[in-house]
Formats: structure tokens, sequence, C-alpha cells
């Protein structure tokens, strides 16, 4: 009763993982952005229809892949290839999906993150995503870290999935990291020029909640070191060992380039060579 939407692009090395955590599901569809590599054969052998659509931006995506894909079933579980569900979440969903008198339209659930080995508890916290919805009922805003929007009630998630962050290494991490700064940067001069309303500190909703404290954050001083600050003494991120320094160090290193990328948009605007 449940359809399974995971998004795609080159991701040969973790989509059977993610496929056979959801192979309890008859309706699998992979998203896939145009991988040169073996993601979509992969996808078909475990017997996942696979669509493709060219990449724009976050939201434009998602937003297609909700209101085109031909679901089978009222709701659907979104997964990237580098997570997988687990039993205990796959037994709660298929719980509410099978209640005729459920009234809420999706669910936030939170993720267990994986980092050099060990699950990160503290400097990379769970924080709930609305995965598990009513496709009828969302749509999604930002270009990157997209964030979603639900028409109707909403709920959360007992169980947790596993994310594999850094599954194709640290290399792979920058690239992305450096083109989502780009498109962090972009979202934040929309903020900062008051071109786009924030949501409220006070919203009932909590991921709209955290969007306002993030925009709110973006007129703080030395980002970067705070980012660090928070993540490792005031998250204790010390307590996660090596990995929490580790990962508190990139964290700071990625506010650095959304910062760098904000300076040299407005330079470029006033026709100023960085």
């Amino acid at each position: 009763m449940i359809s399974i939407l995971i998004l795609t692009l080159n991701e040969a090395s973790n989509i059977k993982a993610c496929l056979d955590s959801v192979s309890w599901s008859d309706d699998v569809f992979v998203l896939d952005s145009g991988s040169s590599d073996a993601t979509a054969e992969i996808s078909r052998s475990a017997g996942a229809t696979v669509v493709t659509r060219p990449f724009d931006n976050w939201a434009s995506h998602q937003n297609w892949a909700v209101a085109n894909i031909p679901f089978r079933h009222k709701w659907v579980f979104y997964l990237d290839a580098d997570e997988r569900m687990t039993p205990e979440l796959a037994a709660e969903i298929r719980q509410i999906a099978a209640d005729s008198g459920e009234t809420r339209k999706g669910f936030y659930c939170g993720r267990i993150n994986y980092f050099m080995g060990r699950p990160i508890t503290r400097c990379y916290p769970p924080v709930p995503i609305l995965r598990f919805f009513q496709p009828g009922h969302i749509r999604y805003e930002r270009l990157v870290n997209p964030v979603a929007i639900i028409d109707g009630p909403a709920g959360s998630l007992s169980h947790r999935f596993l994310h594999y962050n850094f599954s194709k290494g640290l290399t792979e991490w920058f690239d992305k990291h450096n083109k989502y700064s780009l498109a962090e940067a972009i979202e934040a001069i929309k903020i900062l020029d008051r071109d786009s309303e924030s949501p409220s500190l006070f919203s009932g909703d909590a991921a709209l909640r955290r969007v306002a404290l993030k925009n709110a954050a973006l007129r703080m001083p030395c980002r970067p070191f705070v980012k660090f600050i928070y993540l490792y003494f005031w998250r204790r991120g010390l307590f996660d060992g090596a990995p929490g320094l580790t990962y508190c160090l990139l964290q700071s290193i990625y506010e650095y380039l959304i910062d760098l990328k904000i300076r040299e948009i407005r330079l470029n605007r006033s026709g100023i060579p960085l």
C-alpha cells in the first residue's frame, strides 16, 4: 500500500542496497537524472520503474516527481540512494497506510547519520524531514535542501531511516557541496534583499521554524566559526570523537563557501571583479 520514490544520479554504488531495503514494496520508482553509470540497469534488474528527467533544481525536480509519476498507491515514501529503509520504519509506515481513518497527509521522519563507520548522533542531528506523504498534498520550495510544504495536518514517525551521506567519499562530498553552496548563496541573497518572505520563528511546523532560524542566522557575523562552536560544543560534537570533529570542520567550511559566494554575487552585481 506504499509507493517508493528514489532520486538518483550516478548511484551505481548505492542503489542496490537502497532498493533491497524497500523490496517489500510493489511500486518503486527511480527518478534518474541521466546517469552515465549502471544506476538505471541495476534499478530495472531489481524490479524498479526508471523514469528519466534532466535535473534543474531540487524543488522543481521533486515537484515534477510528485505531480507526474503515476504512483500506484495513496502513500509515498521518498529516499535518496544513499539512504536505507529499516524493517521497523517499514512496519510503522505500513500500519499508517492501512489505517482508513488516518487524516494526516504527511509525516516527518528522522535519520540515523553515519560517518567514518559509525553513527554520528550529536553534531550530526537527526533533523526530521517530510518523507512520507500523499503526493497531492505536498510541494517543495528552495533550490537546494528543499523545504516540503504540506497541505493538511502532519505527524511524526517514531523510527528513522539510515543515511550514508559520505558513501562516495570526501571528494564527492566537496564537489557536491561546492555546487550546493552556490544555490544556498542565491537563496540567501533573496532573504537578505528581502525579496523572499521568511517563515515565522513561532511557526507550528518544526521544519519551517528551522528555516526561519537559518534565515535569521544569515545576518550573524562570523557564521562559519559560530557554526563550528554550535555543533562541536553546544551540540556536543566533541563526544562523537574524531568523526565528530571532522564533520564539524566540514560544516564550517561549507558555511564559509556560502559566505564567499554571497560576497561574489554582490560584487558581480556591482561590476567589481572578485
